[in-house]
């Protein structure tokens, strides 16, 4: 299976975190998850292989969070919101079978790779 990047090409930390497969020679399969959003069955997926809760892997900060009132939205709602508003997703991660990691820094993702 080959590594996965959940990547935006305009966020320099996921720009940064390619980079830094490549010069380990690493060509992950990049998924632009703005343009091909992950489904909620993938959603939980990546939530059990970075063994985080949701919120880990939430952009807090960005608008569609605060306008939908998502502080206190269980597990499942916050998928759903991640589904329907996939700039939520924190980026990058990197997949590597079972494992993932959040590239902030990219120097993250080494361990899984």
């Amino acid at each position: 299976m080959a590594i996965q990047l959940y990547h935006n090409p305009r966020c320099s930390k996921s720009r940064a975190t390619l980079a830094l497969l490549v010069q380990r020679g690493v060509e992950p399969e990049i998924i632009e998850y703005l343009n091909d959003p992950p489904d909620e069955a993938t959603l939980k997926q990546l939530r059990a292989a970075l063994d985080c809760p949701v919120i880990g892997m939430i952009r807090t900060k960005e608008a569609p969070y605060q306008e939908n009132g998502l502080e206190t939205a269980s597990e499942e709602e916050l998928i759903d919101a991640i589904a329907r508003f996939p700039i939520l997703l924190e980026r990058p991660i990197v997949v590597n079978g079972r494992r993932a990691a959040i590239g902030r820094p990219p120097e993250n993702v080494i361990d899984i790779l």
